[in-house]
């Protein structure tokens, strides 16, 4: 009886483009998707793998109807403990206040103000910037515009 994550050895019974059959003994068989036969890409299946060869193989799952999926790529190597992501630290934006203390509590409104007021600047810098393209200067498409 096939054991869920268990790595056993089995037997090619058959091969279709699609993945391989896999005898594991006890007359149960398994598939092992063309994804799960190894780490590399694999284009020709029949390049791979031939029918009759012995392999290495991990049950990864088993359905509710009783089909087993394998795995020749997680069979071959030990699954490694995931790495904790660390966090990256961005650029500091030249926009934000570095000086400001956590001691200099602003009321909700005060944040609220000072972020319109910075939000409505640089909305005003982006707008001279499209009308000074519009107006003149370089273009892609045109070259120089006068």
């Amino acid at each position: 009886m096939a054991v869920l994550d268990s790595i056993v050895e089995g037997t090619v019974t058959g091969i279709m483009p699609f993945g391989a059959f896999v005898d594991i003994g006890s007359g149960e068989s398994g598939l092992v998707h063309i994804s799960e036969l190894s780490s590399e890409y694999v284009s020709d299946i029949n390049e791979f793998i031939k029918k009759g060869t012995r392999v290495k193989v991990k049950v990864i799952r088993i359905d509710e109807n009783g089909k087993i999926s394998l795995s020749m790529k997680q069979a071959e190597k030990p699954k490694r403990e995931k790495r904790v992501k660390q966090q990256r630290v961005s650029a500091r934006p030249d926009s934000y206040d570095w000086t400001a203390r956590p001691s200099e509590e602003l009321s909700f409104e005060d944040k609220l103000s000072r972020f319109k007021h910075e939000s409505e600047e640089k909305i005003r810098d982006n707008k001279r910037r499209m009308e000074n393209k519009r107006s003149g200067g370089y273009s892609r498409r045109g070259g120089y515009s006068f």
